[in-house]
C-alpha cells in the first residue's frame, strides 16, 4: 500500500509546501552550466536525512523549528543562490544546466500520523528513512523537508540532485545552514565557491586507457546484471562503531610501535577487506576488490598551484569525486596482519597523481557528454567488489539551534543495476568519535560482521540514538532502521 508521500507504508502527511526565495534582490538571474565532473554521477535525487530526538528538556517546539527555516532560508539562499533555481536541459547541447532566476527552493512541512521515531521498527532503514523524505519535482534544485513525530522529535531532509552536489558539497549545505541559523552570519572560511570553471578540459582532451576502462555506458544492459539479481542479492544495514572500537582498530592497524596510526578510513577499510576476503574464500572466486570514493578538493588544492590560489576549492559546491580500486588474492588478505592490509588501503588511495587524474576525467567527459555512464567496478562483474564512501572526512554540523541530530545519513535512489557492495561511513553528529556505517551488503558479509567478536559493527538501536521515551514502545531501531542505502 502506497503512503501519502509516494513511498510504501509512509506515515507522513504534508501540511504545507511553499517556495522560499533568496532575499538579495541584487543577484541577477543567470544560467549555470554544470561542470564536466557533474556529469559523471547519475542525475538522481540525493538527500541528507537528519533525525532529531526530543530527549532533552525543554521539549522542542516544532513551530519554532519551522519558523527557523522560514526566517533563515532567504539569507541562506543568498549564499547558495544556485539552489533557488531550476534544473533544465539546454536546447542546443542537450546537456543539463541550472536556470538561476530565484524561482525558490521548496520548504515542505509534514507530520507523522501518530507515529513516534522510536516505534518505526517494522521496516528496513531505507523504508524508514525514505518515509521521512517527501517527493519533489525533478527540476527543483533544493527541497528542504521538515517532519514532526508524535514523540516530539523531528527530521530534516535536505533533498537535491546528484548533478549539483557530491557528499562534501551536501555536507557543506547542512553545515552552512547550521552556522547561519545559529549566528546570523556565515564566516569567510565557510563561504561556498560556485565557480564551475575551475576544472576545464584541455584542448585537445587527453586521457589514458585506464580512464576509459573505468566506465560502462548506462544503457549497455548486456554488461549489467538483471534487476531481480540486483534486488535479491543484497541486504541493507545501519551500524554504529563506538569511539573505543574506532580507537582500537586504528591502534591495531598501526604498522609499527611508535609509528603512524592508521586513519579511521584506513582502519575500518582494512577490517572490511579482511571480512570480505573471509566470505569469498572457498568460493569460485580467488580474488576480491575494494574501491574508495576519493574527494578531490584537498588533494587537488595541494597538488595544483592554480587551484591553491583559486577561491578555495575546499568549499566548492559541485562534484569533485573519483574512485580508486585495488584487487587482491583473498588468501593473501586473510594471511596479512591488519597493519599490512591498512597499508594496502593507504597505498591504493595515495597511488594516483590526482592533479593529472582529475584532469583526465574532465577531458574524458568532454568527449563522452552525450551518453550516460556508470563506474564499471560497481556493476558486479568480475571479482566481488566492496566500495567504501567516507563521509566521515567531511565536516558536518547539524546544530541549527535545537541541538545536534542523533543521526545524519546520506541517501540516494540508485537506478542502475549495480551489484557491488557499498558501505558509507559517517561521523555521528556531536563529535563523540563514534561512526555510523550504512551498508548495502551481501547477506554473507552482513552475517560475518554481525557475528565477529569482539563486535565492531553493532546494529543501530532506538536506545543508541536516544529515541526511546517512557510512553513509547521500546522497539529496536536495528529492526526499525535495520538497513540503508
Amino acid at each position: 500500500m502506497a503512503g501519502t508521500n509516494g513511498y510504501r507504508d509512509s506515515h507522513v502527511r504534508v501540511t504545507s509546501r511553499r517556495l522560499v526565495k533568496a532575499s538579495d534582490s541584487t543577484i541577477k538571474p543567470h544560467v549555470v552550466a554544470v561542470a564536466n565532473l557533474d556529469l559523471l554521477p547519475q542525475p538522481m535525487p540525493v538527500s541528507m536525512v537528519c533525525m532529531y530526538p526530543n530527549n532533552k528538556p525543554p521539549a522542542t517546539d516544532f513551530d519554532a523549528v519551522v519558523a527557523a527555516f522560514e526566517s533563515g532560508l532567504p539569507s541562506f539562499l543568498n549564499h547558495f543562490f544556485l539552489f533557488a533555481g531550476r534544473i533544465a536541459t539546454n536546447s542546443l547541447s542537450g546537456l543539463p544546466e541550472v536556470s538561476s532566476n530565484n524561482q525558490g527552493a521548496e520548504l515542505v512541512v509534514g507530520e507523522s500520523c501518530g507515529v513516534a521515531l522510536a516505534s518505526l521498527d517494522d521496516g528496513t532503514t531505507s523504508q524508514c528513512l525514505h518515509s521521512m523524505e517527501l517527493p519533489f519535482a525533478a527540476n527543483v534544485a533544493l527541497s528542504v523537508q521538515v517532519v514532526s513525530f508524535a514523540c516530539g522529535g523531528f527530521t530534516v531532509a535536505w533533498r537535491t540532485n546528484h548533478l549539483l552536489v557530491d557528499g562534501s558539497a551536501m555536507s557543506l549545505l547542512v553545515t552552512s545552514w547550521s552556522e547561519l541559523a545559529r549566528t546570523g552570519t556565515l564566516s569567510v572560511s565557510a563561504m561556498p565557491n560556485h565557480n564551475r570553471s575551475l576544472l576545464r578540459p584541455r584542448s585537445p582532451p587527453s586521457y589514458g586507457a585506464s580512464v576509459d576502462d573505468m566506465f560502462t555506458p548506462l544503457d549497455d544492459t548486456e554488461r549489467q546484471v538483471n534487476v531481480l539479481t540486483t534486488q535479491q542479492s543484497f541486504v541493507e544495514r545501519l551500524y554504529h562503531i563506538e569511539a573505543s572500537d574506532v580507537a582500537r582498530l586504528r591502534e591495531a592497524a598501526r604498522r609499527e610501535e611508535g609509528g603512524r596510526r592508521a586513519t579511521r578510513v584506513e582502519a575500518v577499510s582494512a577490517y572490511l577487506w579482511k571480512a570480505l576476503a573471509g566470505v569469498v574464500v572457498g568460493t569460485a572466486d580467488t580474488r576480491c576488490r575494494m574501491t574508495w570514493n576519493v574527494d578531490g578538493r584537498q588533494r587537488l588544492t595541494a597538488s595544483s598551484p592554480e587551484l591553491r590560489s583559486a577561491a578555495t576549492l575546499r568549499n566548492y559546491v559541485g562534484n569533485v569525486t573519483t574512485s580508486v580500486i585495488r584487487e587482491a588474492d583473498v588468501e593473501e588478505v586473510l594471511r596479512m596482519p591488519l597493519p599490512d592490509v591498512a597499508a594496502m588501503v593507504r597505498e591504493a588511495i595515495a597511488a594516483s597523481d590526482y592533479g593529472e587524474h582529475f584532469q583526465e576525467l574532465v577531458d574524458w567527459v568532454e568527449e563522452h557528454k552525450n551518453r550516460r555512464y556508470v563506474h564499471t567496478a560497481n556493476l558486479g562483474l568480475g571479482s566481488p567488489t566492496l566500495c567504501v564512501a567516507a563521509f566521515a572526512s567531511f565536516p558536518l554540523d547539524t546544530d541549527f539551534g535545537f541541538g545536534h541530530a542523533a543521526l545524519a545519513v546520506p541517501t540516494s535512489e540508485l537506478r542502475a543495476r549495480m551489484c557491488s557492495g557499498r558501505v558509507g561511513i559517517m561521523a555521528k553528529p556531536g563529535g563523540d568519535g563514534s561512526l555510523i556505517a550504512s551498508g548495502y551488503l551481501w547477506p554473507q558479509l552482513a552475517a560475518a560482521l554481525e557475528s565477529d567478536e569482539p563486535r565492531v559493527f553493532k546494529p543501530v538501536t532506538a536506545e543508541y540514538l536516544g529515541l526511546s521515551a517512557p510512553l513509547l514502545r521500546r522497539g529496536r531501531l536495528g529492526r526499525l532502521l535495520n538497513s540503508h542505502m
